[in-house]
């Protein structure tokens, strides 16, 4: 069932690069898309979750009592996280030779640095260099997004050279 899904997946996609195979090569075509999808994905859950699951309340464990927003991004998270890491895996570096595993850990610190990134670039655009906040989280989702494809090439579904015997 999985190849089944990924093949039309990458149907669909493949099928959407070509008006604009001239200028995005295949794979980064492909790294935006699944993200793009995966996000909205995400929001949706985000607001679904804080607006009809939550209903704009804190939740309270006993121990801590957790706020909307955050209980909203908690849900959300447990969603999107394992969907992005079977897209970026299955659908956009498929060339990876890297034990399934290792590249769950490394996609795992990977969305955890890109989580400090978006933190830290929102503070400083909105508090240091006095821009409005959604042209903040503009700047940073684009800062972010370069990043995380960055890493998840070179890191996390890098291709591992074979080694040569002489």
């Amino acid at each position: 069932m999985l190849f089944n899904t990924r093949n039309i997946i990458l149907a669909i996609i493949d099928f959407f690069h070509k008006p604009f195979a001239r200028w995005i090569d295949l794979q980064t075509f492909r790294y935006l898309a699944c993200g793009g999808s995966n996000t909205v994905f995400d929001i949706l859950i985000y607001f679904v979750s804080y607006n009809f699951i939550l209903k704009k309340l804190p939740v309270d464990l006993s121990f801590i009592t957790i706020s909307p927003h955050i209980a909203a991004f908690l849900i959300s998270f447990t969603f999107s996280f394992p969907i992005g890491f079977l897209l970026s895996k299955y659908v956009v570096f498929t060339e990876s030779n890297l034990k399934g595993r290792v590249q769950l850990f490394r996609y795992a610190l990977t969305v955890l640095m890109c989580i400090l990134l978006n933190y830290v670039f929102i503070k400083f655009f909105v508090e240091w260099c006095h821009l409005y906040p959604t042209i903040s989280k503009i700047f940073t989702t684009a800062i972010v997004a370069v990043f995380s494809f960055i890493s998840q090439r070179k890191f996390t579904f890098k291709v591992k050279e074979a080694l040569v015997e002489s």
